[in-house]
């Protein structure tokens, strides 16, 4: 089939995420957790939809909720992905020292809390450092011989982009990781059939592109082509000096590209379809086609979160 046909009667705001065997999709007012269990039934999870500008308006502001809502889509992330592999038989051994010095102490709500916490830290010192730091580093191997802020700066977000893309390669070969782009691929095609107003079958979504526009993937890769903009504001020789700049401008780089991938979203225009080429082109590896069980998951759990009211979504 195609991978291209999808013929959008209107945009929606739900968006989901891929976990292990199953997949965590976001309406407007509800989210759900849907997971495929080792016996083949469905575990299903409900909530009310959390804003974070619902607690702070100016966290909804356009450039500070680009950061805002990145952190928070990563916090509420990683504890669905906690849940999801919960119903993942685990192999025979003992827990490390460090889980049972959690359990030792503390609740087992609250170290569920301690554990997501330091997980979101790590996640986000491990980012920040691969594809942000690290690339400064090696990009300043080049200082000497380049004199041009502006190809210095190209240098260095090629560097960054490539150091990504190899991430990505090398995680695309573990069998964990594709089975979860699978449902990634399958959370895509759900959104299509649904944005395409077609009823949600497995039929419908199986013909569905898995290539969409307003994707993590997507965002992450404007973030690194909007960080060569930003980044090339100032220009200084010492690596340290540089670091901390970038660390201090990220917030802008991640807001910036969050208002670009919302725009894209929205409309479909030559702007839009450039700024999402790279995206989908790197959704390639990051979606897999998925199954049909894998469809029956994304569309039940799209199914928990469409609002009963037709319209109310609407991107």
């Amino acid at each position: 089939m195609s991978e291209t046909k999808s013929c959008s009667a209107f945009k929606t705001s739900i968006g989901g995420q891929a976990l292990m065997e199953g997949i965590l999709m976001r309406g407007p007012k509800k989210e759900a957790i849907v997971v495929r269990k080792p016996d083949g039934t469905l575990e299903e999870k409900v909530e009310e939809v959390t804003s974070p500008k619902d607690k702070f308006a100016p966290f909804g502001w356009p450039l500070i909720r680009g950061s805002v809502n990145f952190v928070d889509t990563m916090i509420k992330g990683v504890k669905a992905l906690t849940y999801s592999a919960s119903f993942v038989p685990e192999d025979d051994g003992e827990p490390d020292k460090f889980d049972r010095w959690i359990e030792k102490h503390f609740s087992a709500e609250k170290a569920q809390k301690i554990i997501i916490g330091i997980s979101v830290v790590i996640g986000i010192a491990f980012s920040v450092g691969l594809f942000i730091l690290l690339p400064t580093v090696l990009a300043g191997l080049f200082y000497k011989l380049v004199e041009s802020r502006i190809l210095r700066n190209l240098i260095e977000g090629l560097i960054r982009i490539g150091i990504f893309l190899l991430y990505m390669i090398l995680a695309s070969k573990m069998k964990e990781i594709k089975r979860v782009w699978m449902y990634h691929g399958a959370e895509h095609k759900t959104i299509f059939c649904y944005e395409a107003g077609l009823p949600l079958t497995v039929e419908n979504a199986r013909i569905q592109s898995r290539l969409h526009p307003r994707c993590g993937t997507s965002f992450m890769i404007i973030v690194m082509v909007v960080s060569i903009l930003v980044f090339s504001v100032v220009n200084l020789e010492s690596v340290w000096l540089r670091m901390a700049l970038r660390l201090a401008l990220l917030p802008v780089t991640v807001g910036i590209s969050y208002e670009l991938i919302k725009y894209a979203g929205r409309h479909d225009n030559r702007f839009t379809r450039i700024i999402s080429a790279p995206g989908k082109a790197l959704q390639l590896i990051t979606t897999q086609e998925p199954d049909d069980s894998m469809l029956e998951v994304a569309i039940r759990s799209l199914e928990l979160v469409k609002p009963e009211e037709a319209g109310t979504d609407n991107w």
